[in-house]
């Protein structure tokens, strides 16, 4: 496959069209978003606009919300990122997943550790939700904390889910549609160019920072940060894709799950996954050993060589023995 980017294009500068191909993928899903709406909706594009913004007062808000969301999503991250391998003259697989999955388990073990590390977590997201700026930045604290609870209300909103329809379409959106295209752009692109720009380690932890950043909420900032590290690791190692979107699908499908049945009353444990309240200790402490034990144990299965296979050939003059 041929691309009209050179292969050997700077990282930065590879960064920088993954930029551009985004804000193209924006564009597109902007105006099918208000075709969609126009069409399906029968809303104006004022309508629309408010629609988005206040959608408690409208009764199609919901369907409308998840729908904006999901399109921007798909277009603007995974569009941008597919579009930018194929400029590179890269098959999909190719690029993303250069490595085969070495073993199916390993799905199931990234799938794991995101729920076995969830308490440990909890004391991050309950530090990060009490953190404090310095004096000079009081006016930014306040206008962040204002976003974090419109973030918030607006999260609430979606996932208040009121019959099982809406509990799947909010799987769709908010945990599939997510774990693919945001691992298409974080790991698949932006961590793959600042490992080659500077080092592994490097380029996990600063893909890990701006994925965290680019989610605008700054007292959430550490748990995604976390998460983040946890996700480029798995990728790091794995050398497949598949690998960080089944720990980031499990991530948010888990706490959808929870939620969804703790609505329905049939969740006792007093889990809340939109609180910010840490975890018992108790649960806490084997969180965290058993999570470092679980990266560990993968770390050195994933990056063990797969041991060589034999084929035996027969010759004029005799079995030869080959090891491939």
């Amino acid at each position: 496959m041929k691309g009209f980017l050179p292969r050997t294009l700077h990282p930065g500068l590879q960064l920088l069209m993954l930029l551009v191909m985004m804000m193209g993928g924006f564009c597109v899903s902007y105006a099918l978003f208000f075709a969609v709406a126009q069409f399906g909706y029968g809303l104006s594009v004022v309508e629309v606009t408010k629609a988005v913004a206040y959608p408690s007062s409208y009764p199609q808000g919901w369907g409308l919300l998840m729908t904006f969301q999901a399109m921007v999503l798909f277009f603007t991250f995974s569009g941008g990122a597919l579009a930018f391998a194929l400029a590179m003259g890269y098959g999909w697989s190719e690029y993303f997943s250069p490595r085969r999955l070495g073993e199916g388990w390993w799905l199931l073990a990234a799938a794991a550790l995101i729920v076995i590390i969830l308490p440990f977590m909890s004391t991050l997201i309950a530090w990060n939700a009490e953190a404090k700026f310095p004096s000079f930045l009081h006016d930014f604290e306040v206008w962040a904390r204002a976003s974090e609870d419109r973030a918030q209300g607006l999260t609430k909103y979606l996932t208040r889910f009121n019959s099982t329809t809406r509990f799947l379409v909010a799987l769709l959106v908010i945990a599939v549609v997510p774990a693919v295209s945001e691992e298409l752009v974080f790991r698949g692109v932006v961590q793959k160019n600042l490992v080659r720009w500077f080092s592994p380690h490097v380029g996990v932890w600063l893909g890990a920072a701006i994925f965290s950043a680019i989610h605008m909420q700054f007292f959430g900032f550490m748990p995604r940060f976390v998460l983040g590290l946890v996700l480029g690791y798995l990728y790091l190692w794995s050398g497949n894709l598949w690998v960080s979107i089944m720990a980031h699908f499990t991530q948010n499908a888990f706490q959808l799950l929870i939620l969804y049945l703790t609505q329905r009353g049939q969740f006792g444990w007093g889990f809340d996954p939109d609180g910010n309240e840490a975890m018992p200790w108790t649960l806490v402490v084997p969180s965290a050993l058993l999570s470092a034990g679980l990266l560990y144990f993968l770390y050195r299965r994933m990056t063990t060589p797969a041991p060589p296979t034999q084929m035996l050939t027969l010759s004029h003059d005799g079995v030869d023995l080959h090891r491939h």
